[in-house]
Parts: C-alpha cells; sequence; structure tokens
C-alpha cells in the first residue's frame, strides 16, 4: 500500500516556467511582437512550436538551450523533498503530469540526478530534429473542455490511477502539489482521502479558495505550502499515521 504523489513541473518543481524561461536564449532575449502575437488561448504548445522553431532558425543551438534550462533555480526546499521520497521509496510512487515538454523536463532531472525519484513522467513528447531544431508534440487528444487542447492531467491521472490498479497497485491516498490554473481539473479528480497541495499564492491555490468560498465542497483535504520542506513535514505526518 503506497501514497501516490502527483507533481507538476514548472514553478511547482523547478521556480520558473521553462518555456517562458527558454526566451533568454533568443536574440536579445526576447521574442518578435508578431510571434508573440500568434498564441491562441488553449494551443500553447503549437505556440512553443513556433518559439522552438525561431530559435532554431536563429542558430540556437541544443547545448545552448540545455545550459538555459539546466539553471532554472529548484523551487525552495525541492531538492530536501526529493531526497527524502528517495529515502522513503518504499512508501511512495511519484510521477509528473507537466505542460512543458519531455527533454526539458528530461534535463532538469538528470542534471540534478533525481530521475531514480519519479516512477513515470507525463507530458508533451518533445525531440530534436534533424536541422536541430525542437520540435514539440500534444500529449494526447482529449474531450475536457475546462483543459488546454494538448494535456487534460485529470485524464492522465485517472488513466494512470486504474492501469495501477489492474496489476494490483491500490493507492491509499494521492497527494497532488501544483500551482497552475490546468492543475484544478486534476484535483477535482481527487477523493475523501486524497490531498491537494496547492503553491502559496499562485493560480491553483487562489482557484480552489474561491471554490470553497462558492461553497462548492472538495471532497479532498487542502494544505497550502510555500517550501518543499513544508510538504515533507506532511508527508512525515501521512506515513506514521
Amino acid at each position: 500500500m503506497k501514497i501516490l504523489l502527483v507533481f507538476d513541473f514548472d514553478n511547482t518543481i523547478i521556480d520558473d516556467n521553462s518555456d517562458t524561461w527558454i526566451v533568454q536564449c533568443a536574440p536579445g532575449r526576447k521574442l518578435p511582437i508578431e510571434l508573440k502575437a500568434s498564441y491562441q488561448k488553449g494551443f500553447w504548445t503549437e505556440f512553443m512550436g513556433r518559439v522552438f522553431k525561431y530559435l532554431g532558425d536563429k542558430g540556437v543551438r541544443e547545448d545552448e538551450m540545455k545550459r538555459a534550462v539546466t539553471s532554472m533555480p529548484f523551487t525552495p526546499g525541492m531538492v530536501e523533498l526529493f531526497n527524502f521520497i528517495r529515502k522513503t521509496k518504499d512508501k511512495f510512487d511519484c510521477i509528473i503530469i507537466s505542460d512543458s515538454n519531455s527533454v526539458f523536463i528530461d534535463w532538469v532531472l538528470e542534471a540534478a540526478n533525481f530521475h531514480d525519484v519519479f516512477d513515470k513522467v507525463f507530458t508533451n513528447p518533445a525531440a530534436f530534429d534533424s536541422n536541430g531544431h525542437l520540435t514539440v508534440e500534444n500529449y494526447h487528444a482529449h474531450s475536457c473542455n475546462r483543459c488546454p487542447k494538448n494535456l487534460c492531467k485529470n485524464v492522465v491521472l485517472v488513466e494512470f490511477v486504474d492501469k495501477q490498479l489492474q496489476q494490483g497497485v491500490n493507492y491509499t491516498q494521492i497527494v497532488y502539489i501544483g500551482d497552475g490554473g490546468n492543475d484544478v481539473c486534476p484535483v477535482t479528480f481527487l477523493k475523501k482521502n486524497d490531498i491537494a497541495m496547492p503553491r502559496k499564492g499562485y493560480t491553483l491555490q487562489k482557484t480552489l479558495s474561491r471554490t470553497s468560498q462558492n461553497l462548492e465542497p472538495m471532497e479532498s483535504s487542502i494544505v497550502v505550502w510555500s517550501s518543499g520542506v513544508e510538504i515533507i513535514s506532511h508527508l512525515q505526518f501521512l506515513i506514521k499515521e
């Protein structure tokens, strides 16, 4: 019997947004106005495809992007949290569900040597093509109207939990750790025993507090955090129970 820990990546594991961070590789550290203006709500992955193409056309190479991405700071207390999870791995399964991309997440986990902490990463698949341009695809197609077209984290979480159940793994609890608007949907999947952990001062926390003020009851309990160290104390409490 294990607890499932679900992490978002941008502004949760790392203390920034990897997609906006990569813009520092662009000439003058900014994107042309017309490229910026091409973004349509719900189509972020397509927009990032154009950004990566622009960077590639401007001669930005893989090693330069990798240096930039691996220089992103971890959110306070996250390194301590992952070391704690590694030591207590018999109690936890740990996954990432993120709207970033597989190349960026891979680089960050590899540079910090945290690959072994995570059992699975669900994110938009990315790869460098023969021209050395980074390309990114939608993670999947879904019919949830609350989520961006490329990824409904709720669908991913439900599928993962179901698949684990078929293999005889039944989680006593799910702890969801995130920050953003696209973390609201999976949090609604959580049940009575589960815990939603929104990062303090970010969209997920604000949305959840509005929801509770509107008296739409959340089944799961909500624990707000600012540092990974606070998450450790909460997990210690859970495994002692």
